[in-house]
């Protein structure tokens, strides 16, 4: 179990999910007096998310613009990268560089042999190599930790469920008899907002995991808490548009929030910063720079 217990929290998360699916489903049944509609709703759902899936590594480097490294390219990405995958004892993933400065930095891929570890421009200048392998075991951990699929999974059910509630809300029933509409339009309202509520925390707990995880692999959680603290002001001085829906759509992969003055709080993707470092300097048992 992960010290700080977020392997349960996910799964606890996940419960709540499928609790609000089959709330909303329940009640939706009881307006229309079918359930055709759930099926029909979530078999759109599973298909959409397993296209996402098995695609993702090229959906989020095609928004990147990114291009596959070579070794001779890249030679300081290729020596961290491998050393860290035979740590591992797992493949070496495609590296790519996204022609950015940007600072940032995601993995992607359904698993470990068919897995993409990107760098921005930005962040191989911003970060010194002992700072960059502390990022690049937290990316690495993303894919051994089968996070790929978990985000996929957590957004399909919360797909379908948004989809549900906008179906109540516009399409309520035709045997509205045994319908409750107050409660049909707060389902349809809220189930939704929830949805994505647990679908973010879903995220952040990952993101903590791949923290945990990732410093144990390079034996050095200074090393990462260090390049995010690089990353938190490096991320607001050299931004990503914010209005190119492709990057909207990926960053939650990448290893800190890469717009300006991002959403904070519940609606966040990422976990605060100064929570992940103080958790990287406690596995340390000492404040970075002490």
């Amino acid at each position: 179990m992960h010290q700080h217990f977020n392997g349960l929290k996910t799964a606890a998360l996940f419960g709540v999910l499928f609790a609000v699916l089959l709330g909303i489903g329940a009640l939706l049944s009881s307006g229309t007096g079918s359930s055709s509609f759930i099926w029909i709703f979530l078999f759109i759902g599973l298909a959409t998310t397993a296209y996402s899936y098995w695609n993702s590594d090229k959906l989020a480097i095609r928004a990147m613009r990114a291009i596959p490294v070579t070794e001779q390219q890249a030679p300081q990405m290729y020596r961290i990268v491998r050393e860290l995958s035979a740590r591992a004892g797992q493949p070496m993933p495609k590296l790519y560089i996204s022609p950015t400065m940007a600072p940032n930095a995601f993995a992607t891929g359904r698993n470990p042999q068919h897995a993409a570890v990107c760098c921005t421009e930005g962040i191989l200048t911003l970060l010194d190599e002992r700072e960059l392998r502390g990022v690049l075991g937290h990316e690495l951990m993303h894919v051994y930790n089968r996070d790929i699929l978990t985000s996929s999974v957590a957004a399909a059910i919360a797909g379908v469920i948004t989809s549900l509630g906008q179906f109540l809300l516009f399409f309520g029933g035709g045997d509205r008899r045994n319908a409750n509409p107050l409660a049909m339009i707060a389902m349809a309202v809220l189930a939704p907002f929830a949805a994505s509520l647990i679908q973010m925390a879903i995220g952040r707990t990952r993101e903590y995991d791949a923290d945990e995880d990732g410093a144990k692999l390079t034996d050095d959680p200074l090393a990462l808490a260090s390049a995010l603290r690089k990353l938190e002001s490096g991320t607001q001085r050299a931004p990503l548009p914010n209005n190119d829906q492709r990057l909207v759509n990926t960053s939650h992969l990448m290893i800190a929030n890469p717009f300006r003055n991002g959403v904070r709080g519940l609606m966040a993707t990422h976990p605060p910063m100064a929570d992940r470092i103080r958790r990287l300097e406690n596995m340390a048992g000492r404040p970075l720079g002490s």
